[in-house]
């Protein structure tokens, strides 16, 4: 007995160490994730308070104060939305001498006394006070779209992705191969028997959390819905693309996985990225989860309407296109021949 099982250990020690894909993907990963999360969870210089600004900061020596992050805009509506939100702390126009504070704010209380306390002391003019009113949106309101949709890609990338591979690996494609069956014919029924489930399984999540801690909820659902189709269609598309040709479980694994955490972390699933590198929230616009994101978010906590949410559905039904053409292309049915 024990030989046998020494036997078939041995063996599928074999078959892994000489995969070297799977290997490669093993060693170099983690450090990859480790580096990245060095990098993106860095804080040398922890944020106590977020103050949006117009014109100039350094125009004011409050721009010297440590823990406190200055973010620049250009639109004034825009930063004025955010503070009554809670996004922001405080909004200044150093141009016009004039600050604008949520008056349900704690964090605004603050920061307002250390704005007028710098500006006393060093005597830069008095500052007109602008009070506005809304609604604190709370972390789970914020964060309940990216915990379904973190949900609904890994669904998507990992329940497709390794059935393709392991029915290439067993011959179950092989045999397909020999009947009328096409590529997209055979993709397309991949897509719809999951898309189903998933936004079957996401919506009925949804509102069962939402009968319970009741969501700050402004937009309409239905759009909702559609953003959770269109962006499922888009991550079950990109799985079909690379699972579309590999016959190893392991490399599909590995390939799932650097596809799947760059999204988890760079696509606003647990936080903004407003403030980040330019370069990071760059990347970030080029994965599925992050359109997805950005639409739901606008409807549930702006009211967003098709107007405002028209490019996210255009670029996710764009990637949903690109990748089923390319997975219906490169598609093998038979696994290489050995």
């Amino acid at each position: 007995m024990f030989k046998r099982f020494f036997a078939v250990l041995v063996a599928r020690n074999y078959e892994f160490f000489r995969d070297r894909s799977a290997l490669g993907w093993n060693l170099v990963f983690p450090i990859l994730l480790v580096v990245g999360f060095a990098f993106i969870f860095k804080n040398d210089n922890p944020t106590l308070f977020k103050i949006g600004y117009l014109g100039d900061l350094n125009q004011h020596s409050i721009s010297q104060y440590k823990h406190l992050e200055f973010i620049e805009y250009s639109n004034k509506s825009s930063a004025i939305d955010k503070l009554r939100q809670h996004k922001l702390d405080l909004l200044v126009s150093f141009k016009d001498n004039q600050y604008w504070v949520n008056t349900s704010s704690a964090n605004g209380y603050i920061a307002e006394k250390l704005l007028l306390a710098e500006t006393t002391q060093n005597h830069s003019g008095q500052f007109i006070k602008e009070t506005i009113e809304g609604q604190e949106i709370r972390y789970l309101d914020w964060v309940v779209p990216g915990i379904l949709a973190m949900n609904m890609m890994f669904s998507c990338l990992y329940g497709v992705g390794y059935v393709i591979v392991r029915y290439r690996k067993n011959a179950v494609l092989k045999r397909l191969s020999a009947t009328p069956l096409k590529p997209i014919e055979f993709l397309a029924a991949q897509i719809v028997s999951r898309l189903l489930i998933v936004v079957v399984l996401t919506s009925g999540i949804f509102f069962a959390c939402n009968f319970i801690f009741d969501f700050y909820l402004v937009g309409n659902m239905w759009w909702l819905l559609l953003l959770c189709i269109l962006g499922a269609f888009a991550l079950i598309s990109l799985s079909l693309l690379i699972a579309c040709r590999s016959e190893s479980e392991e490399f599909t694994g590995g390939i799932l996985n650097l596809v799947s955490w760059p999204m988890m972390m760079l696509s606003g699933v647990w936080f903004s990225l407003e403030g980040s590198p330019a370069f990071v929230q760059a990347i970030s616009q080029i994965f599925p989860l992050t359109q997805m994101l950005i639409g739901a978010r606008a409807v549930m906590l702006e009211g967003a309407g098709f107007i405002e949410i028209a490019p996210q559905i255009f670029i996710l039904v764009g990637q949903s296109v690109l990748f089923l053409l390319l997975g219906s292309l490169f598609f093998r049915w038979k696994g290489q021949t050995r």
